[in-house]
């Protein structure tokens, strides 16, 4: 917290509560105690925290009204060399948003002294916040056991832990985790350790992380290893599935990652399959991506999904968008990569394909909002009291990805554009950035650009870019995916006039077809709306059809799938 600028000093997050501009959080530790029976987490918090303001007299973090404080305290280091001091701090809990409340600890001049370290310890308990999902065994893949796991993105870890909720902040974290016999913890963290005869689990997080990255899952989990630094977590009855969908294609993928982006500095990437209630697709908590079991349906929704959460290891975790503005930031770039490694994996094509379908629901999207709409701002401006979650749409992962699409076009060379993204990452990992860092970065790197102004070139200006409504200023060339998307278009065109002929139709064979492209003849067919009524009967008897048309969870939430 404090910053590195000028723009980071003025940073302000309407989404939190905090004074965090005035403190360093330099550590926190969770003790916790899980309940299954009446669903319920117990314990405390201890906050390792250094004044860098002076005349603070306050502490105050991100809460919830699911979240009870039981008692506030401070340890104040004893002055030359007498025993630490215990003060009982008072406090209180102000409204903030439907999203949370503030937590308001009053700090006595004993504690405040400038860039001295003090801790805070807050006992809590925290029950059916929407960070935490509690599922009963029925609600289970296996129908076993029960299962809990929280979900922290955007704002809603203040309902797991009382916390500075902002990107712009990232610590260190360390947690004990207390569970009934037979349950099995994971933590987004680096380390872990487990002691079977006190059914303790011990994980410590080394690197700093912003607080919507802690994630905790509890439940009959097991694993097993496909790679040197992966390994898969899932329930008994679906772990023998997700390992062989996975392979030994993880390791693969870290490195092309590696050799495009740099070093992953994250030490494990573990994947652990949850059951299909969990509320979106895939979250990339570092050291272990949180991904829905219903993914293991489709081969390549699985491949691009986990793509993309490895890809977040440099771009959304390494290097964090400061606010939740600008959340394309880490979205953007991560899709960006993610195509980047898909094409050094698999081809030009494939990654086209993917980008095609994606671009396709953006501009349906677009249709829908009209061009004028202000979430299709790069930089989307949101008044206090709006849920960052509300933000999360296709522009924020498809226009950001155009942009940077063409950041990469304009320095001629995407070698010399992957050198910068790795620069980018080795300039700013473990930090929080504004779109102005990434910028001036990138015109430092490139001066050949900023003396030729490409910052204000007419009709594709950055700042029309970051503040301008409407579709993407330019895309990039798809055409190396002609050969997957032509014959799509070719049979929509042939299925969507008025007298569709059955011949010419029996001619393609879709069972041969990727995911992809039937999914994107299917939204393409839709596009076109009603349909001709003499297209009832039209599949013919020889016409091969991919069992994708049939099955019901294939096309459930394939626009949503990051």
């Amino acid at each position: 917290a404090g910053g590195r600028s000028l723009a980071h000093c003025r940073l302000v997050d309407v989404a939190s509560a905090s004074n965090f501009h005035s403190f360093k959080l330099r550590h926190f530790h969770l003790d916790l105690h899980l309940n299954f029976a009446v669903k319920r987490i117990t314990g405390w918090q201890v906050l390792e925290l250094t004044p860098v303001q002076p005349g603070v007299q306050s502490l105050i973090l991100d809460t919830h009204p699911s979240l009870l404080i039981h008692s506030v305290d401070c340890k104040v280091p004893g002055a030359s060399g007498a025993p630490d001091v215990f003060l009982s701090l008072t406090y209180r809990i102000e409204p903030f948003t439907d999203y949370g409340s503030s937590l308001n600890i009053s700090l006595p001049a004993a504690v405040i002294r400038p860039h001295r370290a003090f801790r805070v310890t807050i006992r809590y308990t925290t029950t059916d916040g929407p960070a935490i999902w509690w599922l009963d065994a029925e609600l289970t893949c296996g129908q076993t056991r029960p299962l809990v796991f929280t979900q922290g993105h955007s704002v809603c870890n203040r309902s797991f832990f009382p916390c500075f909720d902002t990107p712009a902040v990232k610590s260190t974290y360390s947690a004990t985790v207390r569970v009934p016999e037979g349950v099995t913890v994971l933590m987004s963290a680096s380390r872990s350790a487990y002691s079977k005869q006190d059914r303790v689990f011990q994980f410590s997080m080394e690197y700093p992380v912003p607080a919507y990255l802690v994630a905790l899952v509890a439940g009959d989990l097991q694993h097993a290893d496909i790679g040197p630094r992966s390994r898969v977590w899932a329930e008994p009855c679906i772990l023998t599935c997700a390992v062989s969908k996975l392979g030994g294609s993880v390791e693969r993928w870290l490195n092309v990652a590696e050799g495009l982006f740099g070093p992953y500095v994250w030490g494990r990437y573990d994947i652990v399959f949850l059951p299909p209630s969990f509320p979106i697709v895939a979250m990339e908590n570092p050291c272990l991506t949180f991904i829905i079991s219903s993914i293991l349906e489709s081969q390549e929704f699985l491949l691009i999904d986990v793509i993309h959460e490895i890809a977040h290891g440099w771009f959304g975790n390494a290097v964090t968008n400061a606010t939740w503005e600008e959340m394309w930031l880490s979205e953007g770039l991560a899709t960006y990569a993610q195509r980047r490694i898909t094409t050094e994996a698999y081809g030009e094509a494939f990654t086209c394909l993917e980008t095609v379908f994606r671009l396709d629901a953006l501009h349906r999207q677009m249709r829908l909002l009209g061009d004028n709409n202000p979430v299709s701002k790069l930089q989307a401006k949101f008044e206090p009291g709006v849920n960052p979650s509300s933000l999360m749409n296709l522009f924020t992962y498809e226009k950001g990805f155009c942009f940077v699409s063409y950041l990469s076009q304009l320095c001629g060379d995407i070698k010399r554009f992957d050198s910068f993204l790795r620069a980018y990452i080795e300039k700013f990992r473990f930090s929080s950035v504004i779109a102005q860092d990434l910028l001036d970065f990138f015109l430092g790197f490139f001066p050949e650009l900023k003396e030729s102004c490409v910052a204000q070139r007419e009709g594709l200006e950055f700042e029309r870019w970051l503040n301008g409504c409407g579709p993407p200023l330019c895309e990039p060339d798809l055409s190396a995916g002609r050969a997957l998307t032509g014959p799509v278009q070719h049979l929509c065109d042939h299925w969507g006039v008025d007298a569709p002929d059955p011949q010419v139709i029996s001619t393609f064979d879709l069972s041969s077809w990727s995911t992809f492209q039937t999914v994107l003849f299917l939204d393409r067919l839709l596009d076109r709306s009603p349909l001709s009524q003499g297209i009832k009967g039209i599949v013919h008897p020889k016409m091969k059809i991919s069992p994708l048309f049939t099955h019901p969870k294939a096309i459930l939430g394939i626009h949503s799938f990051f």
